[in-house]
């Protein structure tokens, strides 16, 4: 049986729920303060149709968001309806959400019923298993950030090697064997039925979705024997194309939640000078956590970082202080013990 390890960062402004098994992590959930809770993954909402679009087979649907979500469906309300939509999967890139529609509706545009918070999602994907909090949370959530950020991986024991890539079109995984590993067919299937659970692993951790192609190890596969190899890592929710002649295997995911390395890298400075505040106060409350013989312990930082991070310090109580700098660089921050 499979060890299975959950934590909880509930640090002020940004929330993350981590899953592990066998010292894997599998599972990196990031709820921000700040989201909007109409667009979080199944909230549900009333809306109004603004646009019909025939050609794609939809909808697009006003929450009283920036962006208006997709309603996929044949036959969609006329617009100006107004409707009761559940979101499927969050914005993610230049897409705005999708969602499924739950009924018509009336009044004005609301939020009828919340999408579950990060501590719902773990009991519901492990239950009955109480996360690991504190210290230990916060380290587990920068590893697997890393982890999610890393385009590559390796499975020593079978001299595997796993390259994986999300372009515009689809995500692309690399399986191969390294030089001087064991060679022969018993050692390529073994290193390939070991790559798709690696590569679903590393899929879900980043929470990705759509189209993905895994160039498996060699060729003249079992294909019959590969889909049900997938089918056991990428579970249900799946589907797959037949192995082709090249050795490449097709698949389609379901899109969720938005991608991990969207919310941790961001598309501009904004999002990316809050990155900085957020790391900033996590190093904080680790520092905090990690040595409570101090009796103060302050972040030093810039203006931006600092106009950010203010509410986020005083939430942490009396020993944590804020500094800020008027000269200080952008990204950089200090921890400061006294």
């Amino acid at each position: 049986m499979s060890r299975v390890e959950v934590f909880l960062d509930e640090t002020p402004g940004e929330t993350r729920g981590m899953i592990a098994r066998d010292g894997r992590f599998e599972r990196l959930i990031i709820q921000r303060d700040d989201d909007s809770p109409v667009l979080r993954l199944g909230a549900r909402s009333v809306g109004r149709i603004v646009r019909v679009e025939s050609g794609l087979k939809g909808a697009f649907v006003d929450l009283g968001t920036a962006a208006p979500a997709f309603l996929r469906g044949a036959a969609p309300p006329p617009r100006g309806s107004l409707v009761e939509v559940q979101v499927t999967a969050e914005p993610r890139d230049a897409k705005g959400a999708a969602v499924r529609l739950i009924g018509p509706a009336t009044g004005e545009l609301r939020l009828t019923q919340a999408g579950p918070g990060v501590r719902d999602i773990l009991a519901t994907l492990v239950p009955g298993e109480e996360p690991q909090d504190g210290a230990a949370a916060i380290r587990a959530g920068l590893a697997a950030e890393e982890e999610a950020l890393s385009g590559s991986l390796a499975v020593e024991s079978l001299g595997l090697d796993v390259a994986i890539e999300r372009t515009r079109a689809l995500v692309a995984v690399d399986l191969d064997l390294a030089a001087g590993g064991a060679t022969g067919r018993t050692a390529r299937d073994r290193a390939n039925g070991r790559g798709l659970q690696e590569a679903a692993r590393s899929i879900r951790l980043r929470e990705w979705g759509g189209l993905v192609a895994i160039d498996l190890i060699g060729t003249g596969h079992n294909g019959e024997a590969i889909i049900a190899a997938a089918r056991r890592a990428f579970g249900e929710a799946a589907v797959f194309g037949p192995v082709n002649r090249f050795g490449v295997l097709m698949l389609s995911l379901p899109w969720g939640r938005t991608p991990v390395e969207t919310l941790l890298r961001g598309a501009d400075a904004g999002a990316r000078l809050r990155r900085v505040a957020q790391t900033a106060v996590r190093s904080l409350r680790l520092a905090l956590l990690s040595d409570r013989s101090i009796p103060t312990m302050t972040l030093s930082c810039g203006p931006g970082v600092g106009a950010l991070a203010t509410p986020w310090v005083e939430a942490l109580g009396p020993r944590a202080r804020l500094a800020i700098s008027p000269s200080g660089g952008t990204d950089a921050y200090e921890i400061w013990t006294r």
